[in-house]
C-alpha cells in the first residue's frame, strides 16, 4: 500500500474513533454501549497497528534522572 492509502486508512480510523466517542457521550442501551465500545477498541487498535507500520521510527525517552544528549559544537 502507498504512504497515500495508508494516510487515508488513518484517517478514516482517527474519523470512526472520533464518531463512537461522540456516540458514547450519548443515551444507550447497554447492548449498543458494549457494541460502540468493542468497535472502538477495534478502530484504536487498527489505528495503532497502520501508525506503526506506516511511521516505522521510533524515539525512545530517556530514563529519569539521565540527561538529554547534547550534540557537540564545532568551533
Amino acid at each position: 500500500m502507498t504512504t497515500d492509502e495508508n494516510l487515508a486508512r488513518l484517517r478514516a480510523h482517527h474519523n470512526n474513533i472520533s464518531r463512537y466517542r461522540r456516540l458514547l457521550r450519548t443515551r444507550l442501551l447497554p447492548l449498543e454501549r458494549q457494541f460502540i465500545e468493542r468497535r472502538l477498541s477495534d478502530e484504536v487498535a487498527a489505528l495503532l497497528s497502520l501508525s506503526a507500520s506506516t511511521f516505522p521510527i521510533a524515539f525512545s525517552e530517556p530514563r529519569p534522572g539521565r540527561p538529554l544528549p547534547v550534540a557537540e559544537v564545532m568551533p
